[in-house]
């Protein structure tokens, strides 16, 4: 018999609910993902966008480290910028708070604006904060050696500091900066440490796509960012502000967007990590109860009231649904139908046999 003919039958048909997983595998009663639209500016429907290149958009988004207006400058053109020299401007903040996400950034290096005599680190030098606490660096890097641009004493900079690295921890795998005046983007995914009565149980990760091009792979965070100095991980509230570095250069940002993104630690209803099986178990009493009350008489002895009361014990294997299960199952071995009908119910009773839900002596013979 094929697959595909026991799905035409059988309800179940992969490995079943366990105490840590609340569905079945390839179960039909799971919740289908929500359906999100992106739009012709490659704008997820569900996402939140922090910046649209509006001048309303800035002033209602931003702020700064005190919650006043920023001091950052708007370009009717669709960007704001670092206002020039040391703490004219300061960091930038928005004033949404958010914590594991997907983000998407542009910023732009002006070729007319870019500092080429107080170091390397001064070649348009922004950050991108991820809650204020871990940055991925922003930063003129298409020369990164004195050899490429042939003005030494500006462009040799350090691997963990150039664009794309997550600064002072990790370079980028590869370079994929385009050179200044060019539109650059970074796509990040984010997930926070996670920390569990003062332990921490998942350094949490960062993953950078640079203009198209992976230059971090799930890199787990050693520490919060810091300069000079390794700064080990702490625990922090969950939710912060997406800050974008003043470093005294200037450098342009648009199109700028969140989407939330669930934490896999906060799943305890389908995880190897992070299941509580009190809380499985809830879900699938909760399930077996709705399959329960489609069924018109859950003792008939029918073939399809036993795969339905199949489907039913296999979320929970347990007083009525297991006393009407056996009571349909005996009466309709005292009377079965056809053999291709007993092939179809023989396949259901077998997922739960397989999973040892049922004994084999279940099966019709």
């Amino acid at each position: 018999m094929t697959i595909a003919s026991i799905l035409i039958f059988a309800a179940i048909y992969g490995d079943t609910p366990d105490m840590k997983h609340a569905w079945a595998v390839h179960d039909i009663n799971r919740p289908k993902p929500a359906k999100v639209e992106v739009n012709s500016k490659g704008v997820p429907s569900d996402a939140i966008v922090l910046f649209d290149g509006t001048k309303e958009s800035f002033e209602k988004n931003w702020r700064d480290d005190k919650g006043n207006a920023s001091k950052w400058s708007y370009s009717k053109d669709g960007y704001f910028f670092t206002v020039p020299g040391w703490n004219n401007g300061g960091n930038i903040f928005t004033r949404e708070e958010f914590g594991d996400c997907q983000l998407h950034v542009e910023f732009r290096h002006d070729p007319s604006n870019i500092i080429t005599d107080q170091g390397a680190q001064m070649r348009g030098n922004s950050g991108v904060f991820l809650m204020n606490n871990y940055e991925i660096q922003v930063l003129e890097s298409y020369y990164t050696s004195k050899d490429a641009e042939g003005t030494s004493q500006y462009v040799n900079n350090y691997a963990d500091g150039q664009a794309g690295s997550v600064y002072a921890e990790n370079p980028p795998m590869v370079n994929p900066a385009k050179k200044p005046g060019e539109w650059q983007v970074y796509d990040i995914v984010f997930h926070q440490p996670v920390w569990k009565g003062g332990k921490l149980v998942h350094p949490g990760s960062i993953t950078v796509f640079f203009n198209g091009v992976l230059v971090q792979d799930h890199w787990e965070m050693e520490g919060l960012t810091t300069h000079c100095v390794r700064r080990p991980l702490k625990e922090h509230v969950t939710k912060g502000p997406l800050v974008f570095q003043d470093h005294g250069c200037i450098v342009q940002f648009r199109n700028i967007w969140y989407r939330p993104l669930p934490s896999r630690w906060a799943n305890l209803t389908h995880s190897n990590l992070s299941a509580c099986p009190e809380k499985v178990m809830e879900l699938r009493r909760e399930t077996a109860a709705k399959l329960f009350a489609k069924i018109k008489d859950p003792k008939k002895a029918s073939a399809d009231n036993i795969k339905a009361l199949a489907e039913v014990i296999s979320y929970a294997n347990e007083g009525e649904y297991a006393a009407s299960f056996w009571c349909a199952l005996e009466a309709y071995r005292a009377k079965k139908g056809s053999e291709q009908e007993v092939k179809s119910v023989n396949a259901a009773l077998g997922v739960l046999i397989r999973n040892k839900i049922i004994p084999e002596s279940a099966k019709i013979k």
